[in-house]
């Protein structure tokens, strides 16, 4: 506007409007301006609940993307008709989640080798839960909500993928995002109290995943005892930190030459992983900081070739997930 008035006094043409009609045009600009400013601060919470939703996020993008494009696809009374954008766009992105969970399993009935969830960074997500976008008020009860943190491991995704798609919308909206019952109920086409069942399965899963979890300095202790055997080559200090029943699952996506299925038993695995160090010298494991705890990015000669990240429990390791498949690695540098 200033620029506009300083060229009307050096006698340059103007659109003809009065000073009062310029100041409203500036107005609606700022006021749009700042509505696109607050809808767009909405995308890495709404990219972390469809992650948390979908597993990947090459399909939380699709998500997000297609909610954006579902706003916009409104006309302006209509958008000036929503009380809490925020809230809308949670609502139809977690409806978007649902129906491509519906066809998830059929798509991955098709995948090369093992699926798995993408394996993010521990603070990849930070300060993006918790915080309700509806009514301000936080979801009654607490009791009823399982504590969870901002991280989002492959412990959680890997019970997650055991749900039912309806479960996990429910879930991941009321335990993670505080939405109310009666409000997610719209989302997954249920009532109310159906809702409320839902999300009490899904909580039987999740505790039933927790069980005897170790804290984190001692899940971080003994995957550094499990580095430090597996790059000496010592196969009995590999064996004295594995659970027994240890399960190894890789994810090559048909990229890579994977394990096509999973490796079971402490003896087994030890071997495999034996084996790979033997056939690979120059193969490091570099630090990395996982939503799981401690985990190691595999490296050879600057290039990243996977993550592996565990899941650590009283006995020992319970699950190695190696993660193969370049395009689940995106989020992870070489530093």
């Amino acid at each position: 506007m200033e620029r506009r008035t300083a060229l009307h006094w050096e006698g340059c043409p103007t659109s003809g409007n009065s000073p009062r009609e310029s100041a409203d045009h500036g107005n609606r600009e700022r006021d749009e301006s700042h509505a696109l400013d607050s809808i767009m601060a909405e995308r890495q919470r709404l990219l972390s609940l469809a992650f948390r939703m979908t597993g990947t996020l090459a399909d939380a993008e699709d998500v997000v993307q297609e909610t954006y494009a579902r706003w916009y696809r409104l006309d302006p009374g209509e958008r000036d008709d929503i009380a809490v954008p925020a809230a809308w766009l949670m609502r139809v992105a977690s409806r978007i989640s649902l129906d491509l969970l519906g066809s998830a399993r059929a798509r991955r009935e098709t995948y090369v080798g093992q699926w798995l969830p993408e394996p993010v960074p521990a603070d990849l997500f930070a300060d993006t839960g918790a915080a309700p976008l509806n009514s301000g008020v936080l979801a009654a009860d607490p009791l009823e909500r399982v504590t969870l943190d901002d991280a989002v491991s492959m412990a959680l995704l890997t019970v997650l993928e055991a749900m039912t798609p309806a479960e996990r919308v429910t879930f991941v909206l009321h335990d993670v995002f505080g939405v109310p019952f009666d409000e997610i109920a719209d989302v997954v086409g249920r009532s109310a109290a159906a809702t409320r069942q839902l999300a009490t399965s899904a909580r039987r899963h999740v505790r039933r995943g927790r069980r005897a979890q170790v804290s984190l300095h001692q899940h971080d202790e003994v995957v550094r005892a499990f580095r430090g055997a597996a790059v000496g080559g010592n196969i009995e200090s590999l064996l004295r930190v594995l659970a027994p029943d240890v399960e190894l699952r890789v994810d090559g996506g048909g990229f890579v030459n994977a394990a096509p299925q999973v490796v079971r038993g402490s003896d087994r695995v030890a071997r495999w992983f034996m084996g790979v160090m033997r056939k690979q010298p120059a193969l490091r494991l570099e630090r990395r900081d996982t939503a799981d705890g401690l985990g190691y990015i595999l490296l050879t000669e600057g290039s990243r070739h996977g993550i592996v990240t565990f899941d650590v429990r009283d006995e020992g390791i319970t699950n190695v997930w190696l993660m193969l498949n370049p395009m689940k690695l995106t989020n992870w540098s070489l530093r």
